[in-house]
């Protein structure tokens, strides 16, 4: 069973690849789908205006991010962070020029893309700013993702394991980031 940060449509691939038919969970807990027929069963975006709140207070602290919608990578403009993850994940990048002004649907995460240490200071400012109302952690060292409040990479497999009838007790997990904390 996979359990990861990453999206449904970069996990996809090789879940089928490898020939696994149980659902997976993606973006760190908030979609869990099944590989074979793309059908996602639990979506837990953050909320359009929290989603603007948020992308409000990233760009006035002068960072930029992608934006994850309806299982696509959407981004203000095309940057060499964003170039090289998207080649990384083999994704396509969809720039939308300013993402307020775009942004219709309710996100499933956001993610900004820097330097380690530049992260941690903005992860403790929108830790101290959105304390209750987002998730927010940092998966790999230059990667802080934002994400629903209830949405961690443990209370998807918590929904997977209800819906196939077994208990995360039985489970074994293994990580390497902030996100990974709630599986053990």
């Amino acid at each position: 069973m996979l359990v990861t940060g990453r999206m449904f449509q970069s996990v996809r691939r090789y879940a089928l690849e490898a020939g696994l038919d149980d659902p997976v969970v993606c973006y760190q807990g908030a979609v869990v789908a099944e590989p074979q027929s793309g059908t996602w069963l639990r979506h837990v975006p953050i909320p359009l205006d929290l989603a603007r709140e948020a992308i409000t207070a990233l760009h006035d602290d002068g960072f930029g991010m992608n934006c994850y919608v309806n299982d696509e990578l959407y981004v203000a403009e095309i940057t060499p962070e964003a170039r090289r993850y998207a080649d990384f994940q083999q994704l396509e990048l969809r720039p939308v020029g300013d993402l307020l002004a775009w942004l219709r649907d309710p996100p499933t995460k956001l993610v900004v893309i820097d330097d380690p240490e530049e992260l941690d200071e903005l992860e403790a400012r929108m830790k101290a700013r959105f304390e209750g109302r987002l998730y927010i952690s940092k998966s790999l060292p230059f990667f802080l993702e934002f994400a629903a409040p209830d949405v961690t990479k443990a209370a998807g497999l918590e929904f997977l394991a209800q819906r196939l009838g077994f208990t995360r007790a039985r489970t074994v997990a293994f990580g390497d980031g902030e996100n990974d904390v709630e599986l053990v």
